[in-house]
């Protein structure tokens, strides 16, 4: 049956039909900019002042340089979906193989719940913020409450699936962007310009690290989302568009943000460590404008959690767990709840477990990548049965379930990027050296897995894929 807006979408990973596939690129647009126009890119864009030490100039051009680069591979890997018609990670077995995939879906899943986490625990301390301007009590309990609400929420709308959400992020982008606009006319009123201006630039190594920092924080963590919205669009949609689409949507929000963010630091060096940045934003404004503000706050946030929630299940359902998708969502409501709570009422340090989080989430994710962009340059077409094939019969069983040129090229990736890594609970032991410094533990993994990938694969691109009886096979 063809989904429907309101309607809970019953479809997992399975492959979509021929003919409900439907609508156009500009859909992603509105998606990917309603994702993306939350209150963490002015975080993002004061760390780039506070922490690495660039000038306003600097992070505006770091700002379009690391969110459009890495929304640039989303876009790429997203066509992938429009190619395949399933999930990004599901495609993903026809290069590791049905077990071989298994590591990666798994640090895709664990990647999305812990955004997840960091959005609906900033858009807690958002309603947090509305309840103290009402002179309401603020304590744990009142926390409690909001991290439960913005749960329930991200997770409502995820649980309806593709039609719903596409919807809701197109009336938020026209609602909440506009507003998100009149916020930073605001927020401009406030900015120290004489500070801004007379701030001295950073060395180039820093502009460097900013530019990986600023990819870690925007596109590098929705690598493996893209195909999971572009699988419902008609195969006929040029792959261009598809990457235009992804790309404008993505960073003109967050170009707009993370520059804010930039501007506000150079007067103001406590916002990119504040453990509510929220609250430390809305300090900024004036008293009127706080409750439009926190509303945006919340809107954009949670604009971002049910695309995650909803691409998190479908990966829980490819590692293997048997579920329905709506099932998996409520898995995910359940966990992010507890690493909502703790970051509020325990930990009550969000800066820290933040970028450490982007920095050690961004090596597995661009290993991955890297391998499934070199197969998808090289790869005529997808088996469709064998990929929902989970057993010996599968042609994507290869060698065990294994298929070894991807599984080792990944775990390569991996460990020589973790090398080159640095973050509050792990330090690789070349973190030291000039691309550890500049956080490119990432970029080194996603070069290592696309160039050792190239290397050993077979010729043909990978064990000729035999389709079993009833099986399509789909082209482009």
């Amino acid at each position: 049956m063809p989904e429907r807006v309101g309607v809970i979408e019953t479809r997992g990973i399975e492959p979509v039909p021929g003919h409900e596939r439907h609508g156009r690129p500009v859909g992603l647009f509105w998606m990917w900019f309603g994702a993306n126009m939350g209150v963490l890119g002015i975080t993002l864009g004061a760390a780039l002042v506070t922490f690495d030490g660039l000038n306003p100039a600097q992070a505006i051009a770091v700002s379009v340089i690391g969110s459009a680069g890495s929304f640039v591979l989303v876009g790429l890997l997203s066509t992938a979906g429009r190619r395949g018609g399933v999930p990004g990670l599901t495609l993903s077995r026809a290069v590791f193989g049905v077990r071989g995939n298994y590591g990666p879906t798994v640090i895709s899943w664990l990647g999305f719940v812990g955004w997840e986490t960091v959005m609906c625990t900033t858009a807690a301390f958002a309603l947090l913020a509305v309840l103290r301007l009402a002179h309401l009590p603020a304590g744990t309990v009142t926390t409690v409450v909001c991290v439960l609400v913005t749960v329930a929420t991200a997770a409502g709308i995820g649980l309806f699936g593709h039609a719903t959400i596409m919807w809701v992020q197109k009336w938020l982008t026209w609602l909440f962007g506009g507003l998100t606009l009149v916020v930073v006319a605001f927020l401009t009123a406030t900015v120290d310009w004489h500070a801004a201006w007379s701030r001295p630039a950073g060395p180039v190594s820093t502009v460097v690290a900013g530019a990986g920092f600023i990819a870690a924080g925007t596109g590098l963590g929705w690598l493996s989302a893209g195909a999971d919205y572009a699988r419902y669009l008609p195969a006929s949609t040029r792959p261009g568009r598809i990457v235009g689409a992804t790309v404008l949507g993505s960073a003109v929000p967050l170009v707009v943000l993370i520059s804010m963010g930039a501007l506000m630091a150079a007067g103001d060096r406590d916002l990119a460590a504040a453990n509510d940045p929220v609250a430390a934003i809305g300090a900024a404004l004036p008293s009127w404008m706080l409750v439009p503000y926190l509303l945006t706050a919340v809107a954009g946030l949670v604009a971002a959690a049910d695309l995650s929630m909803y691409s998190s299940g479908l990966n829980l359902i490819t590692g293997g767990v048997r579920v329905r998708r709506s099932t998996a969502v409520g898995v995910d409501a359940v966990l992010i709840t507890a690493g909502a709570l703790y970051v509020t009422v325990v930990a009550r340090d969000f800066y820290g477990p933040f970028t450490s989080f982007l920095t050690l989430l961004a090596v597995p994710l661009t290993g991955w990548a890297g391998i499934v962009l070199v197969d998808l340059a090289r790869r005529a077409g997808y088996d469709v049965a064998g990929l929902m094939d989970t057993t010996r019969n599968s042609p994507y069983w290869y060698a065990g379930g294994l298929h070894p040129a991807a599984v080792v090229a990944w775990l390569a990736a991996v460990v020589l990027g973790f090398l080159f890594t640095r973050a509050v609970w792990f330090t690789g032991p070349f973190a030291g050296t000039w691309v550890g410094r500049n956080s490119l533990g990432w970029l080194v993994a996603g070069l290592t897995g696309a160039v050792l990938y190239a290397l050993v694969r077979t010729p043909a691109g990978a064990p000729t894929e035999h389709r079993p009886a009833g099986s399509e096979a789909v082209h482009g």
